[in-house]
């Protein structure tokens, strides 16, 4: 699956842990994607996936929480866009 990360952020508070937003766009799907993350320890990541601005298609948004499941270089590209806003900040 090819994405685009449009914008990241990422913040940290020492007792909520870390905070994570990712856009981004997949190609061939006509709706963008957010992702919010979240994490005590900043090793096992909790997320949530919606839709950016509109909703779309169930199918669609289903096979990119599938990609998200099950290819771990996809995941890890989404957290590290936002770690390295984190970084930034």
């Amino acid at each position: 699956m090819n994405i685009k990360i449009t914008n990241a952020s990422m913040t940290h508070d020492s007792e909520e842990g870390y905070k994570g937003h990712v856009s981004f766009e997949v190609e061939g799907h006509k709706h963008p994607y957010e992702v919010t993350l979240l994490t005590k320890k900043g090793k096992m990541w909790d997320y949530s996936l919606s839709f950016g601005k509109e909703s779309g298609s169930e199918e669609e948004i289903f096979a990119v929480e599938k990609a998200l499941e099950e290819d771990d270089e996809l995941f890890d590209l989404i957290v590290e866009a936002a770690e390295d806003s984190l970084e930034q900040a």
